[in-house]
């Protein structure tokens, strides 16, 4: 299953109190105050990870919490610091803060039969960005840990020889979150369904998206990554088919949306032939106008065009008339069935 939207509650661990003990040894009748302090809770943490490609992991274990710090003792013993939570994300997870408002019911599990707790329930267009992992390695403390507090030894003075006082640890952070999951790609394969983007990944690449003869094949990203001369290299996201209306979410236009964020250029596949009683001029013009809608920077990308299906009989007319029609725009004829184009 992927899983690339999913709501999160974490806590971070408390500090430990601090102890107010004093030194009880033979033969030492006044001892003072010997309480120590109390250990540091466990911060929670992500980790972007490259050998994580989706967060379906969180999706069944949807609250984090780590441990609490242990209280201090006596002889100025310090209590544990407790272990941090790391939590191994895929490299592009963009993490936004829930409001308090927002925050209630998002720690069950999200059953198909509880509409108000799935994550498309939100917006992520109106939440604050916490933070964008990007690279991997790139450790962000989600939830700080809470501090452990002193002991009575730090309060011992000329005046008071025997203090009681001692400070308690204070709470880890907390909240509620909404981690979003965006392809990193240099290239995304833009398309109706069935326009052949992943036959072309497939010929392009290593990557073996599953192939068929029905609208909607694809239902989750796929990256393959194509190989050079000169040892060069570049990745490209076969981006499942957009749907008229997808910039208002209609269909999983959201959801397929979000990953061409991250591409820097964008190849629309085109299915040049009219396979499926479509025009391809208006194909055309329909991705473009949807992604302009959903985000106008990404219109501003560089973009071509991929011809797709050249092998087919309409599609040479059909080629002529989208070239008149858009007579600056690169166009480039491929079979990606047969091979045809692949290396241009």
């Amino acid at each position: 299953m992927f899983v690339d939207q999913v709501r999160i509650y974490a806590k971070a661990g408390r500090g430990g109190d601090g102890s107010a003990s004093f030194r009880r040894e033979k033969f030492v009748p006044k001892g003072g105050p010997d309480g120590g302090d109390g250990g540091h809770g466990g911060d929670v943490i992500l980790r972007p990870d490259p050998n994580t490609d989706n967060l379906v992991a969180l999706y069944y274990e949807p609250i984090i919490k780590a441990g609490h710090g242990g209280n201090g003792s006596g002889r100025k013993s310090s209590g544990k610091t407790a272990s941090p939570s790391i939590i191994k994300v895929p490299v592009g997870t963009v993490i936004y803060k829930i409001p308090p408002e927002l925050g209630p019911n998002q720690t069950r599990r999200f059953d198909d039969d509880e509409p108000d707790a799935k994550p498309n329930s939100l917006d992520p267009r109106d939440l604050e960005i916490v933070a964008d992992l990007n690279e991997a390695g790139q450790d962000f403390i989600l939830c700080k840990a809470g501090r452990g507090g002193k002991g009575n030894v730090h309060f011992k003075s000329s005046t008071n020889r025997s203090p009681q006082q001692i400070t308690e640890g204070t709470d880890g952070e907390e909240g509620h979150f909404l981690f979003e999951l965006r392809t990193i790609a240099d290239a995304g394969l833009v398309g109706y369904p069935n326009a052949g983007k992943s036959t072309l990944l497939r010929a392009i690449s290593s990557a073996k998206p599953k192939v068929a003869a029905y609208p909607f094949t694809t239902l989750t990203p796929h990256i393959g990554v194509v190989e050079l001369e000169e040892w060069r290299r570049f990745t490209v996201a076969d981006i499942p088919g957009l749907i008229e209306g997808a910039h208002q979410n209609v269909g999983l236009g959201h959801d397929f949306l979000r990953h061409i964020t991250r591409c820097r250029i964008l190849l629309f596949v085109i299915d040049m032939a009219g396979s499926e009683g479509r025009s391809p001029i208006e194909d055309l013009q329909s991705l473009r106008r949807e992604i302009n809608l959903y985000d106008a920077n990404l219109s501003e990308r560089p973009w071509f065009i991929v011809a797709n299906k050249m092998d087919m009989e309409a599609s040479a007319d059909e080629l002529n008339f989208f070239k008149q029609r858009f007579p600056s725009v690169k166009v480039i004829p491929v079979s990606a069935d047969r091979g045809h184009g692949i290396p241009e």
